[in-house]
């Protein structure tokens, strides 16, 4: 059976749903086969690859915990995180719902190149930020937001660039690319 993955680049303020009852824009602006739904989600103020398929078993292997996929993204931050700080990221931060699994980071030594955010990130002459390449395999929410705040370093920006082997490589917000994805049969519940 082939079914159809849906790379997304969602942009900064559309919701990872079809529908919304007060008036903010949705993927419906970007996406219309009726098919599909969204494997994962991406907060409303996050921007970055969302995923999405028409085949409910190929949702569950990508958002089940248990199949360990890990999720990159790029973070900006306000200050310079300390390697103390970084280190905590590594080891698993307390957060009010449970310890969260061990991060990979790193400090990026330059911002990366990344479109022009609408609007954009309003700048502090005194406050300088840094970037982070973040990696995780869990799906709390807001989660990576929450790590970055608990260590000290409140998130301005953040862009999903990557889900297990697919990531978005060049293509700009609101574009997608289709994917077929050849899924094993499933047990007919006969045996032979």
């Amino acid at each position: 059976m082939s079914a159809r993955l849906y790379l997304f680049n969602k942009p900064y303020l559309v919701l990872s749903q079809f529908r919304d009852s007060e008036g903010r824009e949705t993927l419906a602006t970007y996406l219309e086969d009726p098919d599909i739904r969204v494997a994962g989600r991406l907060d409303y103020d996050s921007e970055g690859l969302l995923l999405l398929t028409d085949d409910g078993q190929l949702a569950q292997q990508i958002t089940n915990p248990r199949h360990k996929t890990w999720k990159r993204y790029l973070v900006q931050v306000e200050g310079e995180p300390t390697p103390a700080s970084l280190a905590m990221l590594r080891a698993g931060v307390a957060l009010k719902d449970g310890y969260t699994r061990p991060a990979k980071v790193e400090l990026l030594a330059k911002a990366p190149e990344l479109w022009q955010r609408e609007p954009p990130i309003r700048k502090r002459m005194n406050q300088p930020t840094s970037w982070l390449r973040l990696q995780i395999m869990e799906g709390r929410n807001r989660q990576v937001r929450r790590m970055c705040a608990a260590v000290g370093y409140p998130v301005l920006r953040l862009v999903r660039e990557r889900i297990g082997d697919w990531q978005l490589e060049d293509m700009q917000p609101g574009e997608f690319r289709i994917l077929p994805v050849n899924m094993p049969k499933r047990p007919t519940g006969k045996r032979g």
